[in-house]
Formats: structure tokens, C-alpha cells, sequence
């Protein structure tokens, strides 16, 4: 082979070469990016925490209570927050069982999305209110919010949550696909901040608004003296 066919020769070798080296990086980079859009769908949510199913009285959609009673409850939270958490927990319910159950309060929660992290389980929450089961699936995401502020894949975690209050999967992820919530979500969070509410949990308690998470002594006392101002203003 003559030194000119040799030259030929190694220049078509170090060509090939070269596209061989770009082909396995822009295969490497594919993969790389693939592993990233994908490997979320698929990666462990880890346990969940399933807490004891409660009843709760005369619920309707995002109420409970009789809506005639003396004193209105308005909440409202979200459900990323700790503190929200920490009431719905341990506070929530006395309420329901000294004052909602007995007819003296009318309790309301608005899903009050604060940061917009928030959304998916707010959205959720909503979703699931359309099949009658708001309040039972408040508590499950409550009782998982540190898989709801760390999981990678949330939708996946919101679907398990949902299968495990046993909801209708078809209706509920098609709720969460067209985002069919997203306004009034919005509105929600507008109509809170025109009324002085710019952190969770906060409540109005026949308008009276009180921000923080109390024990139940606290929200005692302020329900007993709306009702004792009610009773002594009756005929």
C-alpha cells in the first residue's frame, strides 16, 4: 500500500471513530435524560400510613355539622403545612366530637393552597370530595405529609393514598388529569388573602379570625363564649 492509500486509510479510521464517539455520546446523553424523565414514575413511595377510618357527622362534600348551628368553624389549611398537620391530628378531632356531632358547630374547610408545591394534594383533595370522600382522604394525606413534601413521584403517591380510601381509580385520575380544580383552587387562595389570611392553619370562627395551630382548650374556650354571647342574647 503506497504512503498516500495509507494516509487515505487512517483519516477514514479516525472518522469512524469520531462518529462512533458522538453516537455513544448522544446515546449517553439520551439514556441520561430518559433516566430522568422516566425513573421518577417508577421510583418507591416507600410505606404509607393508613389511619383509622373515622365518622364523621352530617358531612356535605367539604362540611360537617348542622349548618343551622350556632357557631361556624371556618378552616382553612394546607396540606403540606406541619402545623396543619399537628391540628387535624390531635385537635380536629374533639371538636367534631364536643361541638360538631352535638349540633353546636357548623365546620367548613377550605383547601387553602399557601405554596405552589402544594397544589397536587390539593387538587387531590378535591378529586376525592367528588366521590363523598373529602374528609377521609384529608386524613390519610395528614397522616402522610412527610412522603408528601419528600416523594419524587407524587402523582404516584396521591393514586396509592386514593386506592387505599378506596376510591373510584377511573374518576379520580381522570379528575386529576384535567386538572379540573385548578380555579377554584386559585380562588380559593384569593378569596383567603382578601380576607387577612396569609399563613395555615387559620380559622374564622363566626368571622373572627385566628391563625395557628392550639389545643383543644384553646378552641374550648373561644366556641364556649360565642355560645354563652349566643344563649344570653336569645329571648
Amino acid at each position: 500500500m503506497s504512503k498516500r492509500a495509507e494516509i487515505r486509510e487512517k483519516r477514514r479510521r479516525q472518522h469512524r471513530q469520531r462518529q462512533l464517539i458522538t453516537i455513544v455520546i448522544v446515546l449517553g446523553a439520551a439514556l441520561i435524560l430518559m433516566a430522568i424523565v422516566i425513573w421518577p414514575q417508577f421510583a418507591p413511595i416507600g410505606d404509607i400510613t393508613v389511619p383509622q377510618i373515622k365518622s364523621y357527622p352530617l358531612v356535605d362534600g367539604f362540611a360537617m355539622g348542622n349548618p343551622q348551628a350556632p357557631v361556624v368553624i371556618e378552616e382553612f389549611s394546607d396540606f403540606l403545612c406541619s402545623y396543619c398537620g399537628n391540628f387535624h391530628r390531635n385537635t380536629l378531632g374533639q371538636i367534631v366530637d364536643h361541638y360538631v356531632a352535638t349540633g353546636q358547630v357548623y365546620l367548613v374547610f377550605n383547601v387553602f393552597r399557601l405554596r405552589q408545591e402544594s397544589f397536587p394534594s390539593a387538587h387531590a383533595s378535591m378529586c376525592a370530595a367528588e366521590q363523598g370522600q373529602f374528609w377521609q382522604y384529608a386524613d390519610i394525606l395528614y397522616a402522610n405529609q412527610a412522603s408528601l413534601s419528600s416523594v419524587r413521584n407524587i402523582d404516584r403517591l396521591l393514586e396509592t393514598l386514593a386506592e387505599s380510601v378506596n376510591l373510584d381509580m377511573d374518576l379520580f385520575q381522570t379528575c386529576m388529569r384535567e386538572n379540573r380544580y385548578l380555579d377554584q383552587i386559585q380562588q380559593t387562595y384569593l378569596a383567603g388573602t382578601n380576607l387577612g389570611i396569609d399563613r395555615t392553619p387559620s380559622f374564622l370562627i363566626n368571622g373572627k379570625l385566628i391563625t395557628g395551630s392550639y389545643p383543644f382548650s384553646f378552641f374550648q374556650a373561644e366556641v364556649d363564649a360565642v355560645l354563652s354571647q349566643a344563649e344570653s342574647s336569645s329571648p
